[in-house]
């Protein structure tokens, strides 16, 4: 077997993964596809080591338009996509993949992973205990220009660091009291517009330094982007059918444990 079928295999292993995580939890799976791409295109010497962080982020975010759209697709046909809210969500989280660029280029790295790691363990913790809770506390949403300022915050984060904004978005719009599964719904729907910005900025930073011919679009690696889709693309809808069948309570403590194990290896990578 070649390498770059080796590779294409590997890679599809992970979108199987990852797709399901996408569909239960809301995620677009950047969090996980980020740290395991990254140690396989290492493996691999696809390019450069001092690239390879950016490359999984790009490749991440480009699988994560495909994956995201799989599950929000399910996720509509459950009804769990709040379409009365999704429009204003979807206008910050756009306007923060935008201004992704200019986020990162003003704080170091390791900065913005400290930052996000410490975030996503407070997140973490309050999503675990509040499954526990039975009634919990109902909050107003705010007005809808307050949302997409928080939303926009949130998409700039997400698209910084290679994630679909699940992680994020889910537990924001949970905390103003929106269902877990209808808030997962919205999170597969705006992971749609973060991947696609994001994309846009990670393929014309990178035309400048890989050509299609050595497999590259920007920073995106085309063949790792063609294992993941392969198989994300249809384990997204078997997670989001789980969503609507697994009680919620359930749903919380499995997307706790995720992101404080995700939140680990952001902050000692």
């Amino acid at each position: 077997m070649s390498e770059l079928l080796l590779l294409v295999v590997y890679c599809a292993l992970l979108g199987s993964g990852v797709g399901f995580l996408a569909g239960l939890l809301g995620i677009g799976g950047g969090l996980v596809i980020v740290p395991i791409l990254s140690v396989i295109l290492m493996y691999f010497e696809v390019l450069p080591s001092d690239q390879v962080v950016i490359a999984a982020v790009a490749t991440s975010l480009a699988s994560i338009l495909f994956t995201s759209t799989s599950s929000a697709i399910a996720h509509h046909k459950n009804g769990n996509v709040p379409w009365e809210l999704a429009p204003w969500i979807m206008t910050g989280v756009a306007l923060g993949a935008l201004v992704s660029g200019f986020m990162a280029a003003l704080l170091p790295e390791q900065v913005v992973r400290l930052v996000f790691a410490v975030s996503v363990v407070l997140i973490a913790l309050k999503m675990f205990y509040s499954s526990k809770n039975d009634t919990p506390t109902e909050r107003k949403m705010p007005n809808r220009g307050v949302l997409t300022v928080l939303t926009t915050i949130t998409g700039g984060l997400s698209a910084m660091i290679g994630i679909g904004g699940g992680a994020l978005l889910v537990p924001l719009l949970t905390f103003f009291s929106i269902d877990m599964k209808k808030a997962i719904g919205c999170a597969s729907a705006c992971g749609i517009v973060i991947a696609l910005f994001g994309s846009i900025g990670y393929i014309s930073s990178g035309s400048a330094h890989f050509s299609l011919s050595e497999g590259f679009a920007g920073f995106v690696y085309l063949p790792a982007l063609f294992g993941i889709v392969s198989t994300s693309w249809f384990t997204a809808p078997l997670g989001a059918k789980a969503t609507h069948t697994l009680p919620v309570s359930t749903i919380k403590k499995i997307f706790a444990m995720l992101l404080l194990a995700m939140a680990g290896n952001m902050a000692f990578s």
